[in-house]
Formats: C-alpha cells, sequence, structure tokens
C-alpha cells in the first residue's frame, strides 16, 4: 500500500464514519474507493465493514444524550440486529464471488435511489401515524435489514431510519441515535464473523478505522444541521461510478 492509497482510505473512512451518523450510507464512499483501488470486491466489504466498527461506536457515544431511556427498546432491536448481520454474512461468505459481482451493483442503486428519495420519505413518514412501542413487525424489518447490512451495509442507516420512523413514536434525533447503535451492532456481529473465516486486508481496515472513528465523532456533532444535498450528490456519484466500474 503507497502513502497516498493510504490518505486515500483514511479520508474515505473519515467520510463514511461523518455520512453514516448523519445519512447512513458511509460504505458507499469507502467500498468504491477501494475497489478503484484494486480490492477484490468480497475482500473490500470484509475490509470495510470491520473497519467501520470503530465509527459506528464513536457515533453512537456521540448520541448518547439521546439513547438515555431506550436501553430495553435497544437489547430487543439489538438481538435482532444480530440474527440478520450474522445470516448475511454467511450468505456473503457462502454465495460465490461472481454472485456478489452481480448483486452488489443493484445494491449500490438501490442504496442510491434510497439517498436520493430521503427527504420524500422522510417527509411522508412524518405525516403518518407511529406505533408507540415497535412491536414485532419491526423486530422482523430490523432482521431483514440486518440481513441486508451484513451482506453489504451500504444505506442500512436509510433503511433503518425508514423502518424505525414509521414504527417507533420518537423524534428523530432519538430515532437517528437507535439507528446508529444497531446499524453498528450489525457492522459489529458481521465483523466477529469475518474475522474468523475471512480474508480481511487488515492494512485498509485500520485506515478505515481511524478514519471513521474521527468521522464519527464529527458526524454526531453537527448531527443534522449539515444540509444534506452535498452528501447525496457525492453518494450519487461514486456510487454510480463503482456500479459502472464493476458492470
Amino acid at each position: 500500500m503507497t502513502p497516498l492509497h493510504a490518505l486515500a482510505i483514511f479520508g474515505a473512512g473519515a467520510g463514511a464514519g461523518c455520512i453514516n451518523v448523519i445519512v447512513g450510507s458511509g460504505s458507499l464512499i469507502t467500498f468504491p474507493v477501494l475497489v478503484a483501488l484494486g480490492y477484490p470486491p468480497v475482500v473490500a466489504n470484509v475490509s470495510n465493514t470491520v473497519g467501520l466498527v470503530p465509527g459506528s461506536a464513536s457515533g453512537a457515544y456521540g448520541y448518547r444524550r439521546e439513547l438515555n431511556g431506550q436501553r430495553a427498546r435497544l437489547a430487543r432491536l439489538g438481538l435482532a440486529s444480530v440474527i440478520g448481520a450474522l445470516t448475511g454474512g454467511v450468505l456473503l461468505l457462502v454465495l460465490p464471488a461472481s454472485a456478489f459481482e452481480v448483486i452488489v451493483p443493484a445494491l449500490i442503486g438501490v442504496a442510491c435511489v434510497l439517498v436520493v428519495i430521503q427527504p420524500r420519505l422522510s417527509a411522508w413518514l412524518g405525516g403518518r401515524r407511529r406505533h408507540p412501542h415497535g412491536g414485532p413487525w419491526l423486530w422482523i424489518t430490523v432482521l431483514l435489514s440486518g440481513v441486508y447490512g451484513g451482506y453489504f451495509g451500504a444505506a442500512q442507516g436509510v433503511v433503518l431510519l425508514a423502518l424505525l420512523g414509521i414504527f417507533l413514536d420518537e423524534d428523530l434525533q432519538r430515532v437517528n441515535a437507535v439507528k446508529n447503535v444497531l446499524a453498528g451492532v450489525v457492522n459489529g456481529a458481521a465483523a466477529l464473523l469475518f474475522i474468523a473465516v475471512a480474508h480481511v486486508d487488515w492494512w485498509a481496515a485500520l485506515f478505515i478505522a481511524v478514519g471513521s472513528t474521527a468521522g464519527g465523532l464529527l458526524g454526531a456533532s453537527i448531527g443534522r444541521r449539515l444540509p444534506p444535498i452535498a452528501l447525496r450528490i457525492v453518494i450519487v456519484l461514486v456510487g454510480v461510478a463503482a456500479i459502472v466500474k464493476m458492470l
């Protein structure tokens, strides 16, 4: 790894850590950067998942005040996230690499669409009556989101925000705090699986980890005060570039 490559990976990790806390689509930055630098897609995904764990932790720490009173909720939904993440991680390792190369461009495309329509989606959700306790449907859908996150985590935060916004009677900041924890649980569970049985490029994971930790703290400090339109444009452009490269 050259110093320039290390700097690019660190920068991508910092951007991803910040974006994950605010929007929830950071892997659309780090994954394409790793692929562009020549990492095989599965190795890039595995290393990216491992590297983003510290960023998830720092982002959750930054939202610790909004997590007050939600411990029981996090325990229930966290279990669903762990089950889903391990299932998705196993699918990533069991399915052939050729399947990943076919599926990932479609997942990136869906994630880009989610990022683009997030303002309208949030406005639509705001007009709906929210379930005060979540209920079994939230648990099931969080599990399915964990499967997606364990297989390929780009935009899982956007998906989680949508689900939590539908089923929980909470304001957006508290919902976002739960989202950050659950996304971190998914990344952490999948990372432990990958460390045990898959090939991790530790240098790539290390530079992403350092960058995402700093980025997570920054993202938590600015919260939703940062206008998201510029972030969405960058995410979509990088995602489209990754789709074109993989096709």
